[in-house]
């Protein structure tokens, strides 16, 4: 190799290292990002900083939130369940603001007895006031892998998504008096939690304590998202024009969606008419997709 050659290509190899070191350096980490809100040692930030554990005993679980508060965005997260028996256990991934009043967007993960597929339950808060749950068994298995859980929170509409595959909008109808979280900064949380007097088969399957402690594990959390800082000001460098912004489904997200939501979808809410006696929530009437 001639001496030109030979410094080209040790210039690429410096080029190539700075990029990757950019890289590095921009990728998010667990210490920057979150602090531990509960349950101490049970939650361990490992990898440098790239993973994060969760874990919950007849003691106490354990949880995180993020340091940013957020005021729309797209927030993704990829999350391995609890393995095998994981009856009684509760693990989160969600946006909340906070109060008495507060807005709140949900996924979580009602665990089962081994053999017994997982719950995915949403739901979505506006002003303190939920009771608008989907629920939905995975097309996979949660615990054998990482998958990728979405939020994104516009203001004309929220999407849950899995694997970028989506499973639930939750349409902006505030024009027709259904409250819509559009005012109120939210932080990221996560948990893993003991909710076995409901969270499987209606409380009837309780958490086998034998098999503590019981472990979730989270990783490469991003948020894509307007920061707000502690004066109500929007501190984040990021512009109206980002995807979120304006992201609905087109053509190929609606297919997936209807897929999802006749194949995998176990309750609805909108479909509960036992429930709403006197006719459904006004949402249900003006949504093709909830």
């Amino acid at each position: 190799m001639g001496q030109s050659s030979y410094s080209n290509a040790k210039a690429c190899a410096v080029a190539l290292t700075i990029s990757y070191l950019i890289l590095a350096a921009s990728a998010g980490s667990f210490y920057d990002d979150v602090d531990i809100t509960f349950g101490g040692e049970r939650a361990k930030i490992l990898n440098g900083g790239q993973d994060l554990s969760l874990s919950l005993d007849q003691y106490s679980g354990s949880g995180f939130q993020s340091k940013h508060e957020y005021l729309f965005g797209r927030f993704d997260m990829q999350l391995k369940l609890v393995p095998g028996n994981s009856a009684g256990t509760v693990t989160t991934f969600y946006l909340s603001s906070q109060g008495a009043g507060h807005d709140e967007i949900d996924f979580e993960f009602l665990g089962n007895s081994t053999g017994n597929p997982y719950t995915i339950h949403t739901n979505v808060y506006t002003q303190g006031k939920g009771n608008k749950e989907q629920q939905f068994h995975l097309w996979f298995d949660p615990t054998a892998a990482f998958h990728t859980y979405t939020i994104v929170w516009n203001t004309q509409r929220i999407i849950f998504l899995i694997d970028n595959i989506p499973v639930r909008v939750f349409n902006n109808h505030d024009a027709s008096g259904v409250p819509f979280p559009k005012s109120q900064p939210m932080r990221v949380y996560a948990s893993l939690w003991n909710a076995d007097d409901w969270a499987t088969q209606g409380g009837r399957v309780k958490a086998d304590w034998t098999k503590a402690p019981f472990t979730a594990s989270y990783r490469k959390f991003n948020a894509n998202a307007k920061r707000v800082g502690p004066n109500s000001k929007l501190t984040s460098s990021e512009s109206d024009n980002q995807a979120w912004s304006t992201q609905g489904l087109d053509a190929a997200g609606r297919n997936r969606i209807r897929w999802v939501q006749n194949k995998h979808m176990i309750y609805n809410y909108c479909n509960d008419r036992k429930r709403f006696p006197n006719g459904l929530p006004t949402e249900c009437k003006n949504s093709r997709f909830l």
